[in-house]
């Protein structure tokens, strides 16, 4: 029997993203550990799992502390275990994981496989931020069996860069988005209608989105003002999530006397609907490793506006949605004015969206990974 253990830095992600590759390896006859922060309190990862590993990490990546405790428990979790194939996610699991079997995986035969969700370092960040993680790249690529990236940026970087070798690099587009679930078929009337009801919106009123994290790197504060300078009072907007800037942006859109045009949802379980029921979605982010609500988006035949940076631009290049410069308000007012004003020509990019998502389907990569899965078992049995 494989052996394959996923190590993410806490287990919000293996629940977004991984689960399903969990569901397909134990399907195949693979036994699938998890690893992360905090996962012994995770209903989901306790059932998806065979079994699961707690371990104590900072998600901040420059925290000295990281580098304590936990690679020697990783260490002996993974010589007590035996695993085949060893799949990191997320800057600080990715590094610590990668640094506690630098010498051990060749003695265990273990693959350690890095799926890079946007590096760190990218086209428009800080210098120095820059440098520094591109040098931390460097160094766990020697420790690193096979890099996975999810987008043309970062595989071009890890190629100019030699961040490994070129047959150890292997480019996948995103980690999946299940386009039956995200299917614009599947969404009713009935289920758009109440929730316009729930929104206090008439049937026919415009409605844009943004579904992200309330973090300062997603700018949100540049839609709010967007939406400001768009001055057409019969439009809604309304922002799904959480985060440390909520408050701060509540307070912006009393600033600008938005308060009865815009919603905050706070975390919502019915994205498909909220998307469906949207003229656009819109994503402001200045940075970006391939963002799932834009692919949802698309895959449900709804416009987006997204930034011109790495992953966004992957998505939406070719007529597949509306790109803006990253801060450019007066643009992202532009687009959201196209959108309305060209209802016809926004739901053919909607449809060409959902064309370019038949890529990105999570069938085709679970079959990418399986793939890969089975090239490094072979080549760790030679």
């Amino acid at each position: 029997m494989n052996k394959l253990l996923i190590v993410t830095t806490i287990p919000s992600t293996l629940n977004a993203f991984l689960l399903p590759f969990a569901h397909y390896f134990r399907a195949q006859g693979w036994s699938v550990d998890a690893m992360a922060c905090g996962i012994t309190a995770n209903t989901e990862c306790l059932q998806a799992f065979d079994r699961v590993w707690d371990i104590q990490w900072s998600r901040n990546p420059l925290n000295p502390l990281n580098l304590a405790v936990a690679p020697g428990i990783i260490q002996e979790i993974v010589q007590q275990e035996k695993y085949d194939i060893v799949h990191v996610h997320t800057p600080v699991a990715a590094f610590v994981t990668r640094y506690a079997l630098k010498n051990l995986r060749k003695q265990l035969n273990t693959q350690v496989i890095y799926t890079a969700h946007g590096f760190h370092f990218y086209s428009g960040g800080k210098a120095l931020k820059n440098t520094l993680f591109l040098a931390l790249e460097k160094l766990a690529g020697y420790w690193t069996d096979y890099l996975v990236v999810i987008n043309r940026e970062d595989q071009e970087a890890a190629t100019q860069q030699k961040l490994i070798s070129p047959e150890r690099l292997h480019y996948m587009p995103g980690i999946g988005v299940d386009l039956q679930y995200y299917n614009p078929d599947s969404t009713s009337d009935a289920n758009i209608e109440r929730l316009r009801q729930e929104l206090g919106l008439a049937t026919n009123t415009p409605l844009f989105l943004s579904v992200a994290e309330f973090i300062p790197r997603k700018h949100l504060q540049d839609i709010l003002k967007a939406y400001a300078r768009l001055a057409r009072p019969e439009i809604c907007l309304a922002f799904a999530g959480n985060g440390v800037l909520m408050e701060q942006m509540q307070q912006l859109a009393l600033q600008l006397n938005l308060q009865n045009q815009v919603r905050f949802l706070g975390v919502r379980r019915d994205i498909p609907t909220l998307m469906r029921a949207a003229v656009a979605t819109v994503l402001v982010s200045e940075q970006e490793g391939l963002p799932r609500c834009v692919m949802e988006s698309m895959s449900l035949e709804t416009p987006v506006i997204g930034t011109n940076i790495r992953g966004t631009r992957d998505l939406l290049t070719d007529g597949c949605g509306l790109l803006v410069e990253v801060g450019d308000v007066e643009a992202i007012t532009k687009a959201m004015a196209w959108i309305l004003d060209h209802p016809q020509e926004a739901r053919i990019i909607g449809k060409r969206g959902r064309e370019r998502m038949a890529d990105y389907d999570m069938k085709e990569i679970i079959r990418l990974h399986a793939s890969l899965y089975a090239e490094a078992t072979n080549i760790s049995q030679v």
